[in-house]
């Protein structure tokens, strides 16, 4: 099964409040890279949550629970969006320095293309990022 990463600014959309909400599309998603994530994402693959432009850091995970569908938020058929689920906050979260300063992460989507919304997560980096999280 594969992982995922997803972006969201906090005081937008926080992880606060999605577990409040229980549950979530990924909308909004609008650069081509983004939206071919979004389509890869299968049903009960885990995805992290990742604060940016405020905290910068990893804080939770949640879970695919609906395949790609239209965004419902326009008439472009071009975008789509996936339904989440919050599974569990993390122990501790990982900030972006602790990332980019551990080696095992440079190829990491987040650190090689900063600015997509939606990345992969190799399974090596899952495991790396739950570590520096204390919980592995």
């Amino acid at each position: 099964m594969a992982h995922w990463l997803v972006k969201s600014e906090p005081f937008k959309y926080s992880w606060d409040q999605f577990v409040t909400d229980k549950q979530t599309f990924w909308d909004g998603v609008r650069n081509y890279a983004a939206r071919n994530n979004l389509k890869a994402m299968k049903k009960g693959e885990e995805v992290f949550w990742y604060h940016s432009n405020e905290g910068l850091e990893i804080v939770g995970i949640a879970k695919v629970v609906k395949e790609y569908y239209q965004d419902p938020t326009t008439e472009e058929e071009a975008w789509v969006v996936v339904d989440l689920k919050p599974v569990r906050r993390l122990k501790n979260p990982v900030s972006l320095a602790q990332m980019k300063a551990d080696k095992r992460l440079a190829d990491m989507d987040l650190i090689r293309l900063g600015r997509l919304s939606v990345g992969a997560v190799k399974d090596s980096e899952w495991d790396v990022v739950l570590e520096l999280a204390g919980e592995k």
